[in-house]
């Protein structure tokens, strides 16, 4: 496991400046309790049901990173549908002393935006480069949604980095999610730091990890074992024929 010092040390939600925290989001599970998290490993997981906020957690601290809202770099600035919530404007973060040479911010549901952008600034006329043979060889939007995933994180992660993904699973089959467990490991190893939001249970397994469930009382670590993800799993593929006649059984 890669002991460097993490580019991001802790971030703090300034509850005192908040004007009301019954709304939204600050009523959310993950948030109404939430006081501040410190990131001691390279890999941090924020796991938790859906609705339960944690993807607007790892939201605010891309957005409070200066990453666009839509996902992608700190280059990135266009805005399809303004829809992120106002939580970044009320987060402090704790910098570590080294700085990443990269970043990215990769959320499932905004990935097709991110794709059009790359091809709207290629289009524009300019002495800048073009960006997209920095993701591939292949256009993001001629190849299906997994492999563009899988092709972001190939080819544009270069390491010492930061990087956040809010779901990364959304659009991959198992054997890719565990080619990208594959190839987080290796940026890890090149010292690179991950904020990731997810449901797998495959990326989960990732060694060493923080797990943070998102809960009502706050955030609360526990092991791979511990999480519901785990276990739900675990008990269908071993007992599934009860499993499905208890799911799907006549009355």
């Amino acid at each position: 496991m890669n002991d460097s010092p993490l580019f991001l040390r802790e971030v703090v939600l300034r509850r005192d400046t908040v004007p009301d925290l019954s709304r939204y989001p600050f009523n959310l599970p993950a948030i109404v309790g939430f006081e501040g998290l410190t990131f001691e490993r390279p890999v941090t997981y924020l796991v938790g049901e859906n609705g339960s906020g944690k993807s607007t957690l790892i939201e605010a601290i891309a957005v409070a990173l200066r990453f666009n809202a839509e996902g992608g770099s700190r280059n990135f600035r266009f805005d399809t549908r303004p829809s992120h919530s106002d939580l970044s404007q009320y987060l402090r973060l704790v910098r570590g002393v080294s700085r990443p040479r990269d970043g990215y911010f990769l959320r499932a549901e905004s990935y097709f935006n991110v794709a059009t952008e790359i091809e709207r600034l290629d289009a524009v006329p300019g002495p800048a480069p073009p960006i997209a043979p920095s993701y591939g060889a292949r256009a993001l939007h001629e190849q299906s949604h997994g492999e563009s995933f899988l092709a972001l994180v190939q080819n544009r992660f270069h390491g010492h980095g930061l990087y956040l993904l809010d779901e990364p699973e959304a659009a991959l089959s198992p054997m890719r999610q565990m080619a990208l467990l594959s190839r987080l490991h290796a940026l890890v190893r090149d010292r690179s730091q991950f904020i990731i939001a997810t449901h797998s249970p495959i990326l989960l397994a990732y060694p060493g990890a923080t797990i943070l469930e998102c809960h009502p009382t706050g955030l609360r670590a526990m092991t791979y074992e511990e999480t519901e993800h785990y276990r739900i799993t675990r008990d269908f593929l071993n007992r599934y024929p009860a499993m499905l006649e208890t799911l799907l059984g006549d009355e």
